[in-house]
């Protein structure tokens, strides 16, 4: 159960820094007070352009990964591999997590989207846990993480939207998943997935409020 504390509460704490709080601080604003009130690219992109926005992404992005690495660690960092040709020559590529990693890995993930979405350095106001789920698949499966960006790359060069190509890129990660680790590691993505869902149905009722 250490590693898998470990893991959790370095995750919470790497998911709670506020990287859009703190990019927006130095532009003279809040975004959980304007536009769509997430604390996340999208809505700093609005705001600010793309450019400006790279931070965050990056930010967010890399709370999941570096959670995911945490986890790996604290978890004896067993992985699964496939052969890749490379040249003339054969070389072992990560493919899952494996072993006594599985559960610290998908724990951090799971308590670094959570610090996302409910940050302790930002009186819990967070935002929707989008790319530290990104970021943490990077870790828990990196074939599916890039076909993901493969699949979100040509999508948003299809239909011209980048938000078309990203709900299709997260939504189809169990899926390119599948390839690569078992289906008992799909369903405990799935369940990653289900936090974004719940952030998302929070949102909507706050705006029903409001």
């Amino acid at each position: 159960m250490v590693p898998v504390l470990v893991a959790a509460i370095g995750g919470y704490l790497l998911g709670s820094v506020p990287v859009a709080v703190l990019v927006a601080r130095a532009h003279g604003f809040d975004p959980r007070d304007v536009g769509d009130r997430n604390p996340g690219f999208w809505n700093m992109k609005e705001r600010l352009g793309s450019r400006p926005a790279v931070p965050v992404f990056a930010g967010d992005t890399l709370k999941g990964t570096l959670a995911g690495l945490l986890g790996l660690v604290a978890g004896g960092a067993h992985t699964t591999a496939f052969a890749a040709v490379t040249g003339v020559s054969v070389a072992p590529v990560y493919a899952a997590v494996a072993g006594t990693s599985v559960v610290p890995v998908y724990a951090a993930v799971a308590a670094a989207m959570a610090g996302h979405a409910w940050p302790v350095f930002a009186g819990f106001r967070g935002g929707r846990s989008i790319l530290a789920f990104a970021g943490g698949i990077a870790v828990i499966c990196p074939p599916a993480f890039l076909l993901a960006v493969a699949v979100l790359t040509v999508t948003a060069l299809l239909t011209r939207s980048f938000a078309i190509g990203a709900r299709a890129g997260v939504f189809g990660v169990p899926l390119l998943q599948l390839f690569f680790a078992p289906v008992g590691h799909v369903a405990a993505t799935g369940a990653l997935m289900c936090l974004i869902g719940l952030r998302f149905g929070q949102a909507a009722l706050a705006g029903r409020r409001s």
